[in-house]
């Protein structure tokens, strides 16, 4: 069970002696497998393959679909459900192709008398077992093939052995099938299925009608019907949620003081409109810029210059595509703290973006008054020494830079505000020790506020999953004059055709990016590495000048590559999506991605979002190769036919599930779920979110 070894759910689980006959948590089911009947040496190891080390962890391999072989079905409905249940008769046997090919069909008739072919791969067996004129009980999916029905995954059993119930299918490694694994399950469940306790307060348990721990485990893995496996899913699902926002709940509370809002949670993904009461400083950037900000923009500051004024530390999640103006409001948020007497961190992943970042405060920011400086692990020893005596007496006002903000030796006299970019890129660890930082700063010991910035949209399901402890800020709208980034797909065959584009927009002073999903030639050929097209791309383009960047690129390299790209010396960059994250080139207007149905959407999202920066037409254009993938044909599908961001987040989700969203393991959480998706079981995820919230608020710390 997620979060069982930790301490966050602790305040409402009963703690007890682990006598025999005493109810028990699962998690506290440590007997060995060797007890159970039927697990011998060979079955602890295929169950370890599982993650299966002890009974308790048995219990808890939850099936991942169930079979419903108490309904008898006739031939005609074998397109009506995915798989049918049907007593038939062998009419008989056939056998196709030769030698050691040889493959048996069975003939068979329901009691209509319509019939179907069982096609038996590598089953001659049956051809005895089931001899013409056998009675039988067939189970499988059937289709249509050579004018028949037929069906090549099945089951087939004699009247007398036939179980006429729901059986569960649980994953499987190899040498273990279902009938050896339900066995086993059945003795566990038998030997350690009483006595068993529920995670879940009682309170929870009858407030919201689910069935004990014990019913549970019973329903999932011996129901006697589909709507006991329903009921016990449910009771599964929204326990794994309970605590799971329990956890989150608590971990707002320690950083803040307070629980999320759920109010403001219906607004997820939206931007309601709100004015900010803006301070002279604030006012002044404003006055000095040569546009306005969008209404997200103004909206979201609202919300932080709330949150700043409150009695707690801010803990807020701003997110919005590439170029949206998230770093205008954050610069606008540092403004508020400085005026307030606090100094204030500005944390990137790089110190190319690093750097950016300082640039464009010092254009905006200096001639306000406002006191910057610049630390990377590269600062000189000299330099950096005068610098942190700096911080410490509190003579810089907003200090920018990489991981060194918060590494050994760095003081601050008061941080009361961290704004991490990015955030994806840092671990829970990292933010934590910024934070750390701030809080040993002040007299009063307390954490800064917290702004986390995100390029990649998050979709709602998630954000109550994995940042379910912030508040969270949306910027929908681009700024005035940016242009639709143009999106075209195409096959390689129509890569020259790219190329020769590419090449007029050049000459008429544009840049552009090829991008790569390898460095180097590795056993598939049919990929192209970034290193090989660089030296074909230098013949291709004989009167451009080129360069390649990738991992493998020392870092002082990369920032040179960077800075002369930036500067327009270079026409064309070569790189790999090490580029995903980088700095803005407004004059680059073209963004090729080879093989671009190996990229996933956010990848591809994110690597779009580097053209476009200014206010030219900027063009995108998505090659993939000949074996290109259903899910690949999907993904440059949705890619062309949008540029928001929120929708391709959105569908991300629903191909690659959670637990492959960038972010979630630097997130602290593991979405470890056994049974619940926070996609598909939203609803139940937002019942358990306000049952967890309801319990917190009762309960005193």
């Amino acid at each position: 069970m997620i979060f069982e070894n930790l301490h966050v759910w602790s305040p409402f689980v009963k703690f007890k002696n682990l006598c025999y006959n005493k109810p028990m948590l699962i998690s506290e089911i440590q007997g060995p497998l060797t007890n159970i009947a039927g697990v011998g040496a060979a079955a602890v190891s295929q169950l370890k393959r599982l993650g299966v080390e002890n009974a308790g962890d048995l219990l808890r391999l939850f099936p991942r679909d169930w079979e419903d072989r108490s309904k008898i079905n006739v031939l005609l409905d074998w397109n009506k459900f995915q798989k049918i249940h049907v007593e038939v008769t062998v009419a008989g046997h056939e056998w196709f192709g030769f030698g050691k090919m040889k493959t048996l069909k069975l003939i068979v008739a329901d009691k209509n008398g319509m019939t179907a072919s069982l096609i038996c791969f590598n089953r001659p067996f049956l051809e005895k077992s089931f001899p013409v004129g056998a009675r039988a009980f067939v189970y499988g999916a059937f289709y249509r093939k050579y004018g028949e029905i037929q069906s090549s995954a099945f089951d087939l059993e004699k009247p007398e052995n036939m179980q006429s119930k729901i059986l569960p299918v649980y994953p499987l490694t190899s040498g273990l099938g279902q009938a050896k694994l339900r066995k086993i399950i059945a003795s566990a469940l038998k030997m350690y299925g009483q006595g068993i306790d529920s995670e879940l307060p009682d309170s929870i348990l009858k407030k919201y009608g689910l069935p004990p721990k014990q019913e549970v485990l019973f329903m999932l893995h011996a129901p006697k019907s589909m709507a006991e496996v329903e009921k016990g899913r449910y009771a599964l699902i929204f326990e794994e949620f309970f605590l799971f926002q329990y956890a989150i709940g608590m971990r707002s509370i320690e950083r803040r003081g307070r629980l999320p809002n759920l109010e403001d949670e219906s607004n997820i993904g939206k931007t309601v409109k709100k004015e900010p009461v803006l301070t002279p400083l604030q006012s002044s950037l404003l006055e000095r810029l040569n546009f306005k900000l969008t209404q997200d923009q103004l909206s979201v500051c609202a919300e932080i210059n709330e949150d700043l004024d409150g009695p707690n530390p801010m803990a807020r999640l701003m997110q919005g595509d590439v170029g949206s103006g998230k770093t205008l409001v954050a610069f606008l948020a540092c403004l508020k703290v400085i005026e307030q007497g606090g100094q204030t961190a500005f944390l990137a992943p790089t110190e190319l973006l690093a750097r950016q970042h300082a640039e464009n405060a010092a254009r905006l920011l200096e001639p306000l008054g406002i006191r910057l400086a610049f630390l990377t692990g590269n600062t000189k020893a000299k330099g950096r020494s005068r610098l942190l005596q700096e911080l410490q007496k509190g003579n810089i006002d907003l200090i920018i830079g990489t991981h060194s903000l918060f590494s050994q030796g760095v003081q601050y006299k008061n941080l009361r505000l961290v704004v991490i970019d990015e955030q994806h890129r840092f671990g829970v660890l990292q933010r934590s020790a910024i934070i750390q930082k701030g809080a040993e700063s002040n007299e009063e010991k307390m954490s800064p506020h917290l702004l986390m910035m995100s390029a990649t949209p998050i979709p709602r399901t998630l954000a109550l999953s994995i940042f379910g402890d912030l508040d969270i800020s949306t910027i929908k709208t681009m700024p005035p004059g940016r242009k639709p980034i143009i999106t075209y797909v195409a096959g390689e065959d129509k890569a020259e055709r790219v190329y020769n584009f590419i090449g007029q927009e050049i000459l008429q002073g544009r840049q552009a990016y090829f991008v790569y999903p390898l460095i180097e030639e590795n056993e598939d050929l049919s990929l192209k590495s970034a290193e090989r097209m660089f030296e074909e791309l230098k013949t291709g383009f004989p009167n451009h000048s080129l360069a390649l960047i990738h991992s493998k690129v020392a870092e002082e390299e990369q920032k040179r590559i960077m800075e002369e790209f930036r500067s327009g010396k270079l026409n064309i960059l070569v790189a790999t999506s090490v580029v995903e994250v980088g700095v803005d080139v407004p004059n680059a207007t073209c963004m090729v991605i080879e093989h671009a149905d190996r990229f996933g959407l956010s990848a591809l999202h994110q690597l779009r979002g580097r053209v476009g920066r200014g206010d030219l037409q900027a063009y995108c254009f998505l090659i993939y190769g000949k074996k290109i993938t259903e899910d690949g044909r999907v993904r440059l599908t949705v890619m062309k036919e949008t540029n928001d961001g929120f929708i391709i987040a959105e569908e991300d989700l629903r191909l690659r599930g959670p637990g492959d969203i960038g972010g979630v393991e630097q997130s602290g959480y593991h979405l470890g779920f056994t049974i619940a998706d926070p996609a598909r079981d939203f609803k139940i995820l937002q019942e358990a979110r306000v049952a967890a919230f309801k319990l917190l608020e009762q309960t005193k710390f």
